[in-house]
């Protein structure tokens, strides 16, 4: 007797997850596409809604990956009526960016922008064509090195109304422009005059040059970079286009109790006999119609295997 127990035991779980896994396969297939319109209209003369969902493919997809199963909308169960496939010559649209650079003699931004063409036409190295536009905002200059410069500084002096021509009384340095000036050469020139006496007397005039040196550092050049920015295409791109195309019904109402009465959900709040039920006691209704059918045969199942038990048992001891 036990081992009749244990094997109906066992037949009625195995009955049980048979029908669970049942239940499991009935969600259908996920989408792995997304189309790229969906368009709803009416068709016919009794004005049936209708929707085509298009979806663009490339030939090394599997179209069998497009979504067909039944969906419900405002109200209304769609079904899929056909399917139609179109070979098309497409063009392949991408954002590209171009990096340039080039050399300029200055810093000066406005004049580096008069400077840059404001577009350029691109051919790319996998076959893309387009015309870029520059980006304003990615213009960067950059300075290549310095170096350094003498120059040789000069400045003149003249010395009026001096008593004798002596270098001695000419200043052996000068300050010209925040820059240091040494004395290099005097000329000479005489003029007559009297005294307070009346005597004759000469008069010396100094014109002396003074020189010096100045260092200045420079940039020996400038290097601007700048992106160019715009769409490229690809033509002679195969791609098949799928239409899917949905009719509709309405969705069917399961709201008629088994008498033939309208079934109604009791409000929240009220049990189904009437009464009242506390509000921290509602609870949300669980959707528990995928596993009515492997609950039945399971509970038949078991049902049966513990009937024939008490019956096997009674026969024995009647015996």
């Amino acid at each position: 007797m036990k081992r009749i127990f244990t094997i109906l035991c066992a037949l009625a779980l195995v009955m049980a997850g048979s029908a669970t896994a049942l239940a499991a396969d009935d969600t259908g297939q996920s989408a792995s596409y997304y189309p790229i319109s969906v368009e709803e209209y009416t068709y016919g003369d009794f004005d049936e809604l209708r929707i085509n969902k298009t979806y663009q493919l490339s030939l090394s997809d599997d179209p069998s990956l497009i979504p067909t199963e039944d969906f419900v909308r405002n109200g209304r169960r769609y079904y899929l009526l056909d399917m139609t496939r179109k070979d098309e010559v497409g063009v392949d649209i991408q954002t590209h960016t171009e990096a340039v650079t080039q050399a300029s003699d200055t810093n000066n931004l406005e004049t580096i922008l008069q400077r840059l063409d404001a577009e350029m036409e691109v051919t790319t190295e996998d076959g893309y064509v387009g015309i870029l536009r520059l980006d304003h905002t990615s213009v960067q200059v950059a300075t290549d090195g310095y170096a350094t410069k003498t120059s040789t500084l000069t400045a003149s002096r003249s010395y009026p109304n001096l008593s004798e021509a002596d270098v001695s009384l000419i200043p052996k340095s000068i300050e010209d422009k925040g820059k240091t000036l040494t004395l290099g050469d005097v000329k000479w020139s005489e003029s007559m005059d009297v005294d307070g006496e009346g005597n004759p007397v000469t008069r010396y005039t100094a014109t002396a040059s003074y020189t010096g040196t100045a260092s200045s550092r420079y940039a020996t050049g400038y290097t601007v970079s700048a992106s160019y920015t715009g769409e490229v295409s690809k033509p002679n791109c195969a791609v098949v286009t799928y239409t899917a195309i949905f009719g509709s019904e309405k969705a069917p109402e399961e709201s008629k109790a088994p008498g033939g009465n309208e079934q109604h959900d009791p409000a929240p709040g009220q049990t189904e006999d009437g009464s009242t039920e506390a509000p921290d006691t509602v609870k949300e209704p669980v959707d528990l119609s995928g596993l009515k059918r492997p609950v039945i045969i399971g509970v038949v199942v078991l049902a049966l295997g513990v009937g024939g038990v008490f019956a096997f048992k009674k026969f024995k001891e009647r015996r």
